[in-house]
């Protein structure tokens, strides 16, 4: 066991190793330098991972303290690992798209001068991810959590010199702050009623734990808890309405676009909500609030990303609508789901972000997919990449999304918690409005005419907002170098066949106790009883409304953007009203602006006015000087230096003197 603690420290000190090397020494070590040591400390990683799932595999797990660094109060602080089922799996997913992302920015960020800093970030996020799944504390998790919380914001707003990037990223900072102060709220909940913050303590009182009241409130305590945990989650996994800073982030360099949204730092919620399944099970309410906010997030994200022309964004708002189906799955109880289309998710959603990325390098880092067009006879590596990465994320048969999606939807159809029927119709909805925005990025950037030729650059800086690279002027669209399409090529194969995994994943017996499904939720159970193998499934899928309805959206994709490609134009004029709404994101941005922002501006304007002019500066500094200047000036009439008027001033006092002894007499 001592052979494997070292494995376990090896797998996430090695990216912090590259991350340290790359970003305190990377002018003595070069650019290739920065590179090397970050992809072997990430590749030493993802190798050692496969061999502790290799030992998972056999039947060995460990749940175990490396380092107690803190006591107070009777509770430890300590630096832990669980190592389980759960866990390996979420460290394979991070530690290969990580790998990929790494070498793919070896051509992405070829030109970029802050290059050695970049790999430097990109590894830190990766070992701030470890140390977060692999934890078996709160404190640890919590410590995870912030840490990649802190380097997103380092990624997002890398490019400083754009202002929109650094509105994105004090956005993203300020918004999971939000969300992480339920987060905190939680644990302190279960620090002070559990008396520990270790996983496994904590699970054993769990029934204790439902038995008992919120004090100051008189909520029952196991809610609270889950209900504050679950808000870390939204802010972190991006769900509505704290889902705002997503869509913003893709300010940043795309390779970190694919390492914080497909693999690492919006997963995190869904993967502790799923950690704390023995907690979550026993709230009713709880699991309720998640499906029903999964719901919303699903379809409504959704729905933007139809009329979004940035490449980029609508990736990002596809991320949110699939973050939604997780969200979905965790409401249902179906945990192992929610993990399953995690994993699956994780590959075609680097994809689609990769191969945008491969697509912003031919344009000369254009994102508008109205300057496209005709792009893959110019990319067919690129363009294949993305087609199976749309295809799976349409959630099409036999491709990695179909199992994942489809089996969220039958979680949500089966589970009896309040509110699943309308996430139900959510679901449904989704899945056309998924088929059509995954097919309209792939028909209008690389069928129909190639409006690139007629691309011009407007007086506005349209251009400079999305060239970090300096490149201007006219351009004839190529493929990308294999740096950046062997990485594509490798996460399309799991992005096609990771699905395959479905029946030992969610029906055998590999998460084992790592997730806790109460009795009295039998939709797992009930999936379990009519799976028949992916053949089967794939038989079944093909005649059941979410296959025809995500065909449906690829039809109406074709249709609008190869068979009549006036239609969208058309279409926008006369739904002007909705397409505006959606443009403007339900207005959550301006409210945001006008009440948190605007609002914020004028409580502080008011305080200063109040609090600090006129209360600290005009009565606790000036008015105190003022009132002792006027004191003073009263006592200088009576300090003279005339003797007579000293006299008067003591007959006068005699006179008092005696009045007062005398009326007391």
């Amino acid at each position: 066991m001592s052979d494997m603690k070292a494995l376990y420290l090896l797998v996430p000190l090695a990216p912090l190793a590259g991350a340290i090397l790359a970003g305190l020494f990377g002018k003595q070590i070069g650019r290739a330098g920065a590179h090397v040591v970050t992809i072997l400390g990430v590749a030493i990683a993802f190798v050692a991972s496969l061999f502790i799932y290799q030992d998972v595999a056999a039947g060995n797990t460990f749940n175990g303290t490396i380092y107690t660094w803190m006591q107070a109060g009777g509770i430890d602080f300590e630096v832990g690992f669980q190592i389980d089922s759960l866990t390996v799996m979420m460290m394979l997913v991070v530690t290969f798209v990580s790998l990929m992302v790494h070498i793919y920015t070896i051509g992405y960020m070829s030109q970029d001068p802050g290059y050695q800093r970049f790999f430097s970030y990109i590894s830190l996020f990766t070992f701030s991810m470890l140390m977060l799944v692999m934890s078996n504390n709160f404190v640890q998790l919590f410590f995870g959590w912030e840490a990649v919380g802190l380097v997103s914001y380092l990624l997002i707003g890398f490019w400083s010199n754009r202002p929109t990037a650094i509105y994105a990223n004090l956005k993203a900072f300020l918004v999971n702050r939000v969300g992480d102060f339920g987060f905190l709220l939680g644990i302190g909940l279960v620090a002070a009623y559990a008396g520990s913050l270790d996983y496994a303590t904590v699970f054993g009182k769990a029934s204790q734990l439902a038995g008992m009241t919120e004090t100051a409130t008189g909520w029952p305590l196991i809610t609270a808890i889950c209900i504050g945990l679950f808000i870390g989650a939204m802010g972190k996994s991006a769900q509505f309405p704290l889902h705002v800073w997503l869509p913003d982030s893709m300010e940043g360099p795309t390779p970190i676009s694919a390492l914080i949204h497909a693999a690492t730092m919006v997963t995190a919620g869904i993967f502790m909500v799923s950690r704390m399944s023995p907690l979550f099970e026993l709230s009713d309410t709880a699991l309720s609030f998640i499906i029903v906010v999964g719901a919303i997030t699903t379809l409504f994200m959704a729905l933007i990303a139809i009329v979004q022309t940035d490449i980029k964004r609508v990736v990002a708002y596809s991320t949110l609508s699939q973050l939604g189906y997780m969200t979905m799955a965790l409401g249902a109880s179906a945990y192992s789901v929610a993990i399953f289309h995690l994993m699956t998710h994780a590959f075609f959603k680097a994809v689609l972000f990769l191969g945008a990325g491969s697509v912003i390098i031919a344009m000369h880092h254009e994102q508008d997919m109205r300057k496209m067009g005709g792009l893959r006879k110019y990319m067919p590596i690129t363009y294949l990449t993305v087609l199976i990465g749309a295809i799976a994320n349409a959630g099409l048969p036999p491709f990695a999304g179909f199992f994942s999606k489809d089996s969220i939807i039958m979680a949500v159809q089966a589970s009896q918690i309040p509110g699943a029927g309308f996430a139900y119709l959510c679901a449904l909805a989704a899945v056309f409005v998924g088929g059509l925005y995954s097919f309209r990025l792939v028909f209008f950037a690389f069928h129909g005419k190639e409006r690139f030729r007629d691309a011009h650059h407007d007086d506005h800086g349209h251009d400079a907002h999305h060239d970090a690279h300096g490149h201007h002027g006219a351009h004839e669209p190529h493929e990308s170098p294999k740096v950046v399409t062997v990485p594509l090529i490798l996460l399309s194969i799991p992005a096609i066949a990771s699905g395959w995994l479905i029946g030992s994943f969610l029906y055998g017996s590999w998460f084992g106790n790592a997730i806790h499904i109460a009795d009295a939720h039998a939709g797992m159970a009930q999936m379990k009883a009519s799976f028949h193998g992916i053949f089967g499934m794939m038989a079944h899928g093909v005649v059941t409304l979410p296959f025809w309805l995500a065909l449906a959206g690829a039809g109406t994709a074709w249709f609008l953007y190869i068979k009549r490609p006036d239609l969208p134009a058309v279409l926008r004029e006369k739904f002007a009203l909705p397409v505006r709404i959606l443009e403007n994101k339900y207005g959550l941005d301006d409210f945001n602006q006008w009440f948190f922002a605007n609002g914020a501006c004028g409580v502080g304007r008011g305080l200063w006015k109040a609090g600090d002019q006129t209360l600290i500066d005009g009565v606790a500094v000036n008015g105190s000087a003022r009132l002792v200047g006027w004191f003073a000036s009263v006592v200088r009439l009576i300090q003279s230096g005339h003797i007579y008027q000293y006299a008067f001033s003591m007959i006068i006092g005699v006179f008092v003197l005696l009045t007062l002894w005398m009326n007391r007499a």
